[in-house]
């Protein structure tokens, strides 16, 4: 079960181990369960497109409908090398140009073109899905950070629908203890900050 006291307004909580972190995806039925199956994305999963991780169950819920939305049928738990988080965060620009963040929009403009990885951070959700005071990460991969992702960061790849299930009737029956306890736990990750941290508001993916 999460922490109940408050987080910072800008932190990164994930599911980790001392090598790993684990994020979350959903897709339709004929790339995740595949994925799920071989422990990789498979040939349809496109490297070259941008694709969002998000180190927050709660937040995939809220994006995913509980795993009921069209098209994201599937919910992933991809387990990742800490090692390619980190990078990824090193070389990552925010989605959105922030006065007081960047010395202007050119330059933020220019950052984004050349930089493989997407800042983003929107609210947390809590077991009802509303938005929470504090932040939660949402990371684009593209180019070269999608394909190290794909071919090189991923550990494993485990179908975690189910659970997605279970909590979600958990929560509809009024059980909110249990709903709460068979959430993933997720802790700070002592992991260099995205550059730049966001002080503001992030528009919600």
């Amino acid at each position: 079960m999460n922490t109940p006291s408050t987080p910072p307004r800008h932190e990164i909580r994930a599911h980790q181990t001392a090598t790993t972190v684990t994020v979350y995806q959903a897709y339709r039925p004929s790339i995740g369960l595949p994925a799920a199956r071989d422990g990789r994305f498979p040939a349809e999963w496109k490297r070259d497109r941008m694709t969002w991780i998000k180190p927050s169950f709660l937040w995939m819920m809220y994006r995913c409908g509980w795993g009921t939305k069209e098209g994201q049928e599937t919910v992933l738990a991809v387990e990742i090398a800490r090692s390619g988080l980190e990078w990824a965060l090193a070389n990552a620009e925010l989605s959105h140009y922030v006065r007081g963040v960047h010395p202007d929009q050119a330059t933020w403009k220019r950052n984004l073109r050349t930089t493989p990885a997407r800042v983003q951070w929107d609210p947390e959700r809590d077991l009802d899905l509303n938005p929470l005071p504090y932040r939660s990460l949402q990371l684009g991969l593209s180019g070269e950070a999608s394909r190290r992702y794909a071919d090189e960061w991923t550990v494993s790849i485990r179908d975690v629908t189910p659970l997605a299930h279970e909590v979600h009737a958990a929560v509809r029956a009024g059980e909110r203890e249990r709903a709460a306890a068979l959430l993933p736990v997720e802790t700070p990750l002592d992991l260099p900050a995205p550059r730049p941290v966001l002080p503001a508001e992030a528009p919600v993916a």
